[in-house]
């Protein structure tokens, strides 16, 4: 078997593999309302991971006695295309769908004022078209901002990145080479204006001292990111307003 060497990830003048700052973000673009035939719709761009979400209600459950007569249920598909990664991917959900699709819709579910809506279903579809790490949290934030795009009412949005260590550092927002071949990589997702987590993960290793370094440095990266998302969805509303809509 063909043994692939490891990628040196951070460089003598402290620099990554794609010329960042260990806490510099990748680039950041959203887009909201994309879809006309949705109820909400984003898209969010982080660097090369490309992901769109669609929302759909709230609406009547069907079936009928899969509703529950306190809450909406809230129910999200994380896939990726056959055409996001460099080898075609089989367009059958995965187990690692099926898992992330559980994982996206524990973290709305903690944002979305379910209770509001009893005995309906709210429909959320992210598809990830171009993957280069990071891809459930790309994934969660598009679905958030289409949410609110949907007026469905929110506690607050979602924000995320994952920090990590490459080669003994610790990283902000990591890339695909980083994520495969770092010591450690921890997506963290948090309603920032409320201070609460939504989504937490650590694959690896780190020190208690290295912890807290990669927790407070993500906390700063989604304050980042949060405050990106509020102007998106201002942008669109000034746009509407001076569209006279």
């Amino acid at each position: 078997m063909l043994q692939v060497e490891r990628p040196k990830l951070i460089f003598e003048d402290g620099k990554r593999i794609d010329g960042r700052k260990p806490d510099e973000l990748r680039s950041i673009k959203i887009e909201l309302g994309v879809l006309k035939n949705a109820d909400g719709s984003a898209i969010f761009e982080m660097g090369n991971t490309k992901a769109i979400a669609a929302v759909y209600g709230p609406k009547e459950m069907h079936p009928r006695h899969l509703s529950l007569p306190d809450r909406a249920v809230l129910r999200v598909r994380y896939h990726m295309t056959p055409f996001s990664t460099d080898e075609r991917k089989n367009p059958a959900p995965s187990r690692r769908e099926i898992e992330l699709s559980k994982v996206i819709r524990e973290a709305l579910e903690s944002a979305v004022l379910v209770e509001l809506f009893p005995r309906t279903a709210i429909d959320v579809f992210t598809e990830i078209l171009q993957a280069d790490a990071g891809s459930r949290l790309v994934s969660l934030m598009a679905a958030s901002l289409a949410l609110a795009d949907a007026g469905i009412p929110m506690r607050d949005l979602i924000a995320g990145v994952a920090v990590g260590k490459a080669d003994g550092v610790i990283v902000l927002d990591l890339n695909e080479p980083e994520d495969m071949w770092g010591e450690a990589d921890m997506p963290v997702a948090m309603m920032p204006s409320l201070n609460q987590v939504t989504l937490f993960q650590l694959n690896g290793n780190m020190t208690p001292e290295e912890f807290r370094q990669a927790f407070d440095l993500a906390v700063k990266g989604i304050n980042i990111i949060y405050n990106l998302e509020r102007e998106a969805l201002k942008s669109k509303y000034v746009e509407f307003k001076e569209e006279g809509v």
